[in-house]
Parts: structure tokens; sequence; C-alpha cells
């Protein structure tokens, strides 16, 4: 039996996308639930999976097309279905069921670990061993490096097209620009009281919890908490309305090889530092990997960016709308600061605030900001809500 492979629905302000890579060729066994071609689209790559097993039978869209929800990619013959799951079943890693636990909750890619045991069996030291590798390259983490294109020649030149995602984020950025009266206010704030805190308990956070303390959870714990006191920093305008939300959907900024897409840690107010560090690891490696969903990527509230990774000392970051504002961090350097009348060294870093001056005036620009430096200057704060 003949079944058709479609383009799924995509969400509302996606009307098309374009197909990446074929992952089977024409004749080739797949299972059910194999990912078959990825399709970019603005926010997105998506995986197409096959709904039957069978046999790929004929490939009616190729790869760099532009294609739209609904159309006919391939045709998949499931007569076949036999053959192709035992040729399936010879490279799907087989793994216990502790095993498929451990993967499931630290969200691992099977395909990206090297099975040590009898026949390419997977084992349990085989799954440490990748959970012990480097975090994925994010704006929270680490930066990500893209490759130039190979060139040759006297005065090499290569045009290369963007993808929909760069394409994407060009228009938004030149959209902020053109609609927003975009100002930057500026503050620093002392780290050594969050990095004392860290120290202190991040081996037990980690053997607790799974996940390690990093920054950015006091980062958000910071900008919520800062945002109740001025909500319209968490506003948006609507046409000639002020929006004002009563929740708290905060924006990271993270770089994929695609990119720089912003994920969205949803209720963040009603989450822990726990909770906030396992949805943050989580963003950096579904973008590494192109999985981030176009839920994951849709609405926020407000954005942090941290191009401290890079070594950024200072910078402006851009709205991402239609949101009011943006933090930015930047990277801690050891400076000489007055304490008490006392020349000191203190880990600093410079604090930046985007903001839409439509909305927002400068003086809760400035408090606003103010508010998140004493809220990590005094990490206790934010765990007494006050």
């Amino acid at each position: 039996m003949l079944i058709e492979i479609k383009v799924p629905a995509l969400s509302e302000s996606v009307t098309e996308g374009t197909l990446l890579t074929w992952h089977k060729q024409e004749g080739e066994a797949v299972s059910q639930g194999e990912n078959l071609i990825d399709l970019e689209t603005d926010k997105v790559v998506l995986e197409l999976p096959a709904p039957r097993a069978g046999v790929l039978s004929k490939i009616v869209k190729h790869n760099g097309e532009v294609v739209r929800p609904g159309e006919v990619l391939a045709l998949l013959d499931t007569e076949a279905r036999v053959v192709a799951t035992t040729k399936a079943a010879a490279v799907e890693p087989a793994l216990s069921p502790s095993l498929r636990k451990l993967v499931a909750e630290h969200e691992l890619d099977t395909a990206r670990i090297v099975g040590s045991g009898r026949g390419g069996r997977i084992t349990r030291e085989d799954v440490l061993a990748q959970l012990e590798k480097p975090a994925p390259a994010t704006f929270a983490h680490a930066p990500v490096q893209i490759p130039a294109p190979a060139m040759s020649g006297e005065r090499p030149e290569q045009r290369v097209p963007m993808t929909r995602l760069r394409a994407k984020v060009a228009e938004r950025l030149v959209q902020a620009q053109q609609t927003a009266a975009i100002l930057t206010t500026f503050n620093e704030v002392n780290m050594q009281p969050v990095m004392e805190l860290r120290n202190r308990y991040k081996e037990k956070f980690e053997k607790e919890h799974g996940v390690k303390l990093g920054f950015m959870s006091f980062f958000v714990k910071a900008a919520v908490a800062a945002l109740k006191k001025f909500p319209v920093v968490n506003a948006s305008i609507d046409a000639s309305d002020i929006v004002y939300h009563g929740y708290f959907d905060i924006g990271i900024a993270v770089g994929s090889p695609r990119g720089l897409v912003v994920p969205v840690v949803r209720d963040a107010d009603q989450l822990s530092f726990a909770e906030i560090e396992k949805q943050i690891a989580g963003f950096g490696n579904r973008a590494r990997d192109g999985k981030l969903t176009m839920e994951e990527l849709s609405g926020g509230t407000f954005s942090i960016s941290n191009g401290g990774v890079f070594g950024s000392m200072m910078s402006t970051p851009i709205l991402n709308p239609p949101q009011s504002a943006i933090l930015g961090m930047h990277k801690t350097y050891d400076r000489p600061v007055a304490e008490n009348g006392q020349v000191v060294i203190r880990p600093m870093m410079y604090l930046a605030l985007s903001y839409d001056h439509r909305i927002v005036d400068g003086r809760e620009a400035v408090l606003f900001l103010l508010a998140i430096r004493e809220a990590l200057e005094d990490p206790a704060r934010q765990l007494l809500e006050v």
C-alpha cells in the first residue's frame, strides 16, 4: 500500500518551508518514526518522521525546494515494512530500560554515542561518558564556531544564500530598529556574591538535581523580580494599546549552527533554579541539533542575551519585537572598585538594558536595571522575594 508523506501543518505565522536534506533515498527501508527529511522554516528546523514502516518508493520534492503545508513530499510503500523493520533494527542501538530512561532524562542523541559493548551495544559507561562531555554551545554557556565557506584564488568570493532562519532574524532586527525608539542604559554589578554562592553549592546542586548550577538562573530570577516591580518593562505595544502581561516568559538568546534563536522559559516566576537550568540546558542541546520546536520559540515577554561568553565587555542589545526590553550580560572582569572608602578588586560585569522609549521611560529603565543589580549582589533577596 502506498501512502503519501505530506508537509505537516505549520504555525499560523509560517506558511512555507525549505527542504534541507533527505536522510533516506528512493528504495531504502525506513522504520516508523524514523526521520525522513529536515524542513527549515523561518523559526525552526523540523524533522518529518515516517508515519509507518516501509520502503521509500518515490521522492516527489527534492533538497532545496520550497514547500507548503499539505504538499506531497514522497510516497511510502508499507507492504515492504517487514524488510524495512529488519534493516532498521540492524542500525538501531539496543538500550536497556534503565539506559533508555537515563538517555531520555538528559535528552541525549544515541546516534552521537559510540557503543563499546559487544556488537556496538551502548553500555551505561558509554552514556555516562557522553554526559561528561562539554555542554553544547549557547549564548548561556559558550560561543558557537561556524566555519566559513572554503574559497580559493587570489581575491576569492563566494555568494551563499541566507538560510530562512538567518533571513527572518535579519528582518526582525531591521523591524526593531525601524519601529521602536530604542535606547540603552548601563550599570555594573559585583558578581562576587553570586560566584561565592555558586561555588559553595554547585557540587551539591548538580548531585541533587542532575544539572549544573550556572549563572543564567540567577539572572532569570533577578529579571523576574525586577519585572514584578516595573510591569511596563514586561509589557508590549499593540497598535495604540499597551498590553501588560501578568506572566513572565523569559527568552534566552541561544547561538546555534544555523543562527541566533531565542527559546522561551515560560512562567519563569514559578520555576526553581534547577528547573530553569534544566530548561536552558535542554534549549542548548536542541538548538545544537536543530530540534527546537516552534512553540519553544514563540512568545516571550522579556529577553536576556549573554555576549560575555564571546568576551564582550559592553554592548547595546537589540529588542526582540514585540517585547519592550532586553537585558545584555557581559564578561566578568576583575576590576578595582571603591568599597567603604577602600579600593578593592572585585569581579565586575557591565549590564545593559535596551528598551522601547515609547512606553518605558528612562526612570523606569534605570530603576529596573538597579533592581537587577541589587538582586544579584544580594542573592538571598531572590529566595526571600524582597
